[in-house]
Order: structure tokens, then C-alpha cells, then sequence
């Protein structure tokens, strides 16, 4: 939905019964612009839980180039906005720079502002299914070692071969928030919704609320096939939001 006028976004997300969103932020200066986003949290009766900092390749230059930059900005829309995270993406492997910057400067920004900044497992580049390079520091579980906070996305991890359960138990301490899709097992990044492709998300649900996880989850869905079809965006919205509350909110 990134072509939609944000408040389109927001009046959709709430008339298929969510209760918050995740912002990331992109080119469209409402999705930077803490008023803004504020004005629609209210109007639409939504929670903003998360922002997602602009770490996608569609938006290397927003707020510039350095991701250092871009998390100090994305801070101070959270701060703004009263999102009590900012999602962001870990580094290429030869940013030695930015990975000692998390190493010893981030700690004391997250205590000094009281937004937590976690990191989100990336997964290896595939070529006709097989790894031929790992370009990010984080498509292992051994890699976010050191994070004191994280994301899982599950479908990233599908595409690194990871275990959704095995993930779930090593990172349960620092597990900060979900990235909840499904993947096409192609060895790509498909971000499908929850019950579509190999991935079977009810038990890893499960497995969460046993484990006491008392972090955010969210949707981050690729919708592009449904778009032409309002009626279809819709429907897969409710479907997955029915999906996710009967485990994460029933479940004993």
C-alpha cells in the first residue's frame, strides 16, 4: 500500500478492525511528520506501537544516507508520535563503522530517550534457491549475538532456513517485536499472508504467548496482488487479523 495516501492507509487499517499500526517511513512526508500521524492515530481511534526506520532500498535517501542519522530520526518521531520502538535494519557486513556505533553508542541513546531501537533479522541473497552471499550481519541466529534487542521477521527467517521455534527460544529474551507473514519457501523474500505459503505460523503464536512475550506483533504483508481489488484487500486484512487475535488474545 505504499502508493496510498497515508490516510487512506489509516481509515482501511481501522475499518478492518486493528487497533495500532507501524509506521515506516518512506518519502511521503505524512509518514515523517509527527503531527500528522498523530492527527490520523486520533481520528481513526489507532495506536501508533512502531516505527519503522527507512532502511528499505525505496528509501536509502530518506533523512540521508548514514543509518546512524536515520535511527536519531526515527527516535525522535517515535518520541513524537509515542511509539515506544523503532525498527531498524542491522548492518552490511563491511559497515564496521555503524555496527560499533550499536555496540557502544545506542545503549545510552535507548536509556537517555526511553525508545527501544531493535534490530531485524535480514537473510541471505538466493539464486535459484541457493545462498551465494550474505550481505547483511544477521541472517544467522548466532549473528544477532551482542543485539540486546531484536525483531523477528518470519518470513526473513524462512528465506535463512531458521526454525521459527528454535528462533523463538534463542531470542526469546531480547525478542522486542514480531514481523509476522508467511513465506513462499522459494528462497525469497514473499511476505505473504499468514495462511498462505510453508510456513506454519499457528504454533510459533502459540509458543509466544506461552512464552510470555509481552512485546508487538505486526502485519507486514506484501498486498500488491490484491490491490486492483478493493474488496480482496479487505478481506485478507480481516482474515489475518482474525488469524493473529485468536491465537495471540484467546490462547491460554
Amino acid at each position: 500500500m505504499f502508493t496510498r495516501p497515508v490516510r487512506a492507509i489509516f481509515e482501511l487499517i481501522a475499518e478492518t478492525g486493528f487497533t495500532g499500526v507501524e509506521i515506516m517511513v518512506t518519502k511521503d512526508p505524512a509518514t515523517q511528520d509527527p503531527r500528522s500521524i498523530l492527527e490520523l492515530a486520533e481520528e481513526f481511534d489507532l495506536r501508533v506501537d512502531a516505527i519503522h526506520a527507512p532502511f528499505l532500498l525505496i528509501t536509502r535517501s530518506v533523512w540521508g544516507a548514514g543509518p546512524v542519522g536515520k535511527i536519531h530520526r526515527a527516535i525522535e518521531l517515535a518520541e513524537g508520535v509515542g511509539a515506544p520502538i523503532v525498527i531498524v535494519h542491522p548492518p552490511f557486513r563491511w559497515q564496521a563503522t555503524y555496527r560499533r556505533w550499536l555496540d557502544e553508542q545506542l545503549p545510552g541513546l535507548e536509556r537517555s530517550t526511553g525508545v527501544c531501537v531493535a534490530i531485524e533479522n535480514m537473510f541471505p541473497v538466493r539464486v535459484r534457491g541457493r545462498k551465494v552471499a550474505d550481505l547483511y550481519s544477521t541472517s544467522e541466529l548466532a549473528d544477532l549475538e551482542g543485539f540486546p534487542n531484536v525483531v523477528l521477521d518470519t518470513s526473513h527467517a524462512a528465506v535463512a532456513d531458521l526454525d521459527l521455534l528454535e528462533a523463538l527460544a534463542h531470542l526469546r529474551e531480547r525478542l522486542a517485536h514480531v514481523h509476522l507473514s508467511n513465506n513462499a519457501g522459494k528462497g525469497w523474500d514473499s511476505h505473504l499472508p499468514v495462511d498462505e505459503g510453508v510456513l506454519d505460523l499457528s504454533p510459533f503464536l502459540d509458543t509466544l504467548v506461552d512464552s510470555g512475550f509481552d512485546g508487538t506483533v505486526s502485519l507486514e504483508l506484501d498486498l500488491r496482488r490484491n490491490a486492483a481489488e478493493e474488496t480482496q484487500v479487505r478481506e485478507v486484512l480481516e482474515r489475518n487479523r482474525r488469524f493473529c487475535e485468536d491465537r495471540l488474545r484467546t490462547h491460554p
